[in-house]
């Protein structure tokens, strides 16, 4: 083995622990010199494809030597069949989203229409959440515009809940009124809050065709609107029978549009993609009874140098992962690894039988061609907006590392800013910029806890003393942390692994930026190198970003300079500063309003020693208001269900 163009530190070591991995199936991690995850694969023989990474370096691909270079580690994991190493794989990817494997472009779940048919008056809405709750579930769509356009589409065919305007609050209030909203009287709803405007039965019947409609069976809902607007009709209802003569219209120029592309009758996702330069564009047609009722393109990122059917193959797990509804049939452009493995696991998932096909000729080639051209039109598109998006962002970086005299691009930029109101409810906020585009999935939130009133200069130290602590105690191999710096997310469920096994995740506080800007004048920026210097981190390029009193100038507080850095207007790198400065402003300011909101209606009752949330809200409701709490005897409060008399002489005392 080669093991010299590695990051491994001792080559014997390594070469005998690889030894004795088995000749089984599993998983394998490489990992970096920090412990970083790198790559996931899977093997059926563990052993033999993990050795062949460390052959003769001009044998591998350009990626695979770029992830060579960074091997330092690695762990595994043995599994006992083929389809077990698949699912593991699936989730490791899914977790730790690893800088070398093949991902799809965004890291958050992709939207759905959600139909909560287990509902007494069911809602037809958007969501990113599958979950087991009896509702049906549509999609994946690529975008939330994909979304909001099919479901205001299907509000107007079929007239259910308003998506947005209808939710259970403002249900209820109209059945207390006893009339309807205005989307009633525009036919955009059947008014089910109105007994008598509409029946249970023909409400569900409508959420039924909304099904239906999903599902591609338009020929279903025209029998059926056709037979109620004959009924309206021979009732003499003829206001009724043009409103569904109107539905019928504009199902039929839908289902016209469908019909363009007929073939075999039955359901099926055409999948085919275009790539150029590491750049993939993957094109699914969703056919439901031999219908084209749908088309949505996904971007992968680390596609570069990999075969076309790894892409596919990392597509199609990826992809039908989370997919509430996976069709007996897939038509591919190219082959993919391991057919029968992926065509188990859909199987599992879905509960029927999932061929895996690769049409050469007829109509199901012209389908695959048909995604492949649409792909192509859309990577082309993407591609455009790529370049002007990353000349920008390059524009303004090289801009700010000529203006700061700085050793290379600043890669990774940090900003923070702080917000309160008289000093009270202080927070601080840190966002992140990498290669000038925003990461919030590392932004970081703060409360200020050791400053007393309104003092920015004081807030800044102390944040960047705990950031750069923070790093510290990361490199050094310390992952105790500071419970109180978050991120705005809810962290990921973790993920059940084989005894034994630990999947590690790098720390992100180890992440140094390559330039800090500090939103404020001379007195923030001295507080913040101050407490860098402090620290050992004196090495980071740190900026004040002194603005106008209308926020209308950005200028640069350099350590080394007395004057201001004006930027000219028309600056590329002005204007990444100022977008970096007003996101880490708004994402300051959103913290610190929400405490302000969730003090403003805080009770004074939560700060007493003893009074739980079931006994505030069995004194409340027994006195009904704190005036009255304190107006009570001792005896009174005593006598409160839940309530001892020596919590009621403490409550009494404090108040």
């Amino acid at each position: 083995m080669e093991l010299t163009h590695t990051a491994i530190v001792d080559h014997a070591a390594f070469a005998e622990r690889l030894r004795r991995v088995p000749e089984s199936p599993g998983v394998y991690l490489w990992k970096d010199a920090q412990g970083r995850l790198l790559y996931v694969g899977k093997s059926k023989k563990l052993r033999d494809r993990m050795r062949s990474y460390f052959g003769a370096p001009r044998g591998l691909s350009d990626k695979t030597r770029r992830l060579v270079r960074n091997i330092a580690d690695f762990e595994i994991i043995v599994t006992q069949s083929e389809l077990e190493a698949l699912l593991l794989e699936m989730n490791l990817i899914k977790q730790h989203r690893p800088r070398y494997n093949i991902l799809l472009k965004d890291d958050k779940s992709y939207p759905y229409i959600k139909i909560t048919i287990q509902d007494e008056w069911p809602r037809v809405m958007y969501t990113r959440n599958v979950v087991q709750d009896g509702a049906r579930y549509f999609g994946p769509y690529a975008s939330p515009g994909s979304v909001y356009k099919a479901l205001d589409t299907l509000n107007k065919l079929f007239a259910f809940r308003p998506t947005f305007h209808c939710k259970d609050a403002w249900f209820r209030e109209h059945q207390r009124k006893g009339r309807p909203c205005t989307y009633y009287q525009m036919r955009r709803c059947l008014g089910p809050c109105v007994p008598e405007l509409v029946s249970r039965e023909e409400y569900r019947a409508a959420i039924d065709a909304v099904c239906a409609f999903l599902e591609g069976k338009t020929e279903q809902i025209l029998r059926d609107i056709r037979r109620q607007m004959n009924i309206a009709a021979e009732e003499l209802n003829f206001e009724r029978a043009a409103y569904l003569r109107d539905r019928i219209t504009a199902i039929e120029k839908i289902s016209e549009r469908q019909q363009v592309l007929r073939t075999v009758d039955t359901d099926q996702d055409v999948i085919a993609f275009a790539r150029e330069d590491g750049s993939a564009v993957m094109q699914v047609l969703f056919i439901r009874g031999g219908k084209l009722i749908n088309t949505e393109s996904f971007t992968l990122q680390g596609a570069e140098d990999e075969s076309d059917s790894a892409l596919l193959g990392s597509f199609i797990t990826q992809f039908y992962d989370n997919a509430p509804n996976i069709p007996p049939n897939l038509l591919l452009a190219e082959h993919v690894e391991e057919p029968l493995i992926i065509s188990a696991w859909l199987a599992q998932k879905s509960g029927h039988r999932v061929e895996l096909a690769v049409p050469r000729r007829g109509d199901k080639r012209q389908l695959v061609d048909l995604a492949a051209q649409n792909a192509q039109q859309k990577l082309s598109e993407l591609r455009e907006q790529w370049l002007n998006s990353e000349q920008r962002a390059v524009a303004g970086l090289s801009e700010l590392r000529d203006l700061l005299d700085l050793p290379g691009l600043p890669q990774r930029i940090e900003a923070y800013d702080i917000s309160n109101t008289q000093g009270k409810q202080s927070v601080a906020s840190m966002v992140v910029f990498e290669l000038g585009e925003p990461k919030p999935a590392k932004y970081r939130r703060f409360k200020i806890r050791t400053v007393e009133g309104a003092n920015d200069v004081a807030s800044i130290h102390e944040v960047i003393v705990r950031r750069l602590k923070r790093a510290a105690d990361a490199l050094n191999g310390d992952d105790s942390g500071d419970a109180g710096d978050t991120n705005d997310n809810e962290d990921a469920p973790p993920l059940d692994l084989p005894a034994g096994a630990v999947a590690a995740k790098p720390d992100p506080w180890a992440e140094l930026p390559d330039l800090i800007l500090i939103d404020g004048g001379r007195g923030q920026l001295n507080a913040a190198l101050a407490a860098a210097r402090d620290l050992g981190f004196e090495h980071l390029p740190i900026v004040g970003v002194a603005k106008g009193v209308d926020r209308n100038r950005f200028d640069l507080v350099r350590p080394d300079r007395g004057d201001l850095l004006v930027l000219p207007r028309d600056s590329k790198g002005l204007g990444l500063v100022q977008r970096i400065d007003e996101e880490a402003h708004r994402f300051a300011i959103n913290y610190h309003r929400k405490l302000r909101s969730k003090a403003a209606f805080k009770s004074p009752l939560e700060d007493v020693p003893g009074i739980g949330p079931k006994r505030k809200k069995a004194l409340l409701k027994a006195f009904g208001s704190l005036a009255a709490i304190k107006q009570a005897t001792i005896d009174e409060i005593a006598a409160v269900p839940g309530m001892t008399r020596k919590a009621a002489e403490e409550l009494k005392g404090l108040l």
